[in-house]
């Protein structure tokens, strides 16, 4: 692979990691409503999540996967069902506002929910498995397949981690604070069109 080649197939990779989405919702209330530090882990989470299915593409699973529909049914209503979890979390926090929880005490269940946003997502092992057959000839050697997985996971956290330096800019945080309700009313709805997107999309 050229240089010229892999920043095409980086940038490709940037746009759709950056692209709208419930990890980048997630990221964006996270940061604003409790923080940076937090945010960060969230993205940490979030990134986690994004290894382990490049590292199962990588080692041939997501073939396996594609030869059993039933495992993307189960993905799909479980990544369905959790989205449909934070869009009424969302919505009732809009209706009772709650002091934010601080990262210190809720580091661990941020990184959680990061993870949990990716490895519920089946449309993570597609993207994954299809960029390995766009940018990598057949048989490729694993140490071109391993080197392809470290720049794409260093691009995908960059991405990630840029969101949550930004949402959590302390002129993006006080005016979320000013609206917080109305901010967690519109994440709320985000969410549960993400979930009904999830459920109702033909992967």
């Amino acid at each position: 692979m050229t240089l010229a080649h892999l920043a095409i197939v980086l940038a490709g990779w940037a746009l759709q990691a950056g692209s709208p989405g419930p990890a980048t919702l997630a990221l964006s209330a996270t940061a604003m409503g409790q923080g940076r530090r937090a945010a960060l882990t969230l993205a940490l989470g979030i990134c986690c999540g994004s290894g382990v299915w490049g590292l199962a593409a990588a080692l041939g699973l997501s073939t396996v996967m594609l030869a059993n529909a039933w495992i993307f049914e189960v993905l799909r209503y479980l990544g369905a069902g959790y989205l449909m979890f934070l869009a009424v979390k969302a919505l009732r926090n809009a209706a009772h506002p709650r002091p934010a929880s601080t990262a210190a005490t809720e580091g661990h269940r941020l990184f959680l929910k990061g993870l949990a946003l990716h490895l519920t997502n089946p449309k993570a092992i597609l993207a994954w498995g299809a960029i390995y057959l766009l940018a990598l000839p057949a048989g490729a050697p694993m140490t071109q397949i391993w080197a392809l997985f470290a720049c794409l996971l260093a691009t995908s956290a960059m991405i990630f981690v840029g969101y949550a330096l930004m949402f959590s800019h302390p002129r993006v945080a006080q005016g979320y604070a000013r609206t917080r309700r109305g901010f967690d009313a519109a994440f709320g709805v985000l969410f549960g069109a993400a979930g009904f997107g999830l459920l109702t999309a033909r992967l």
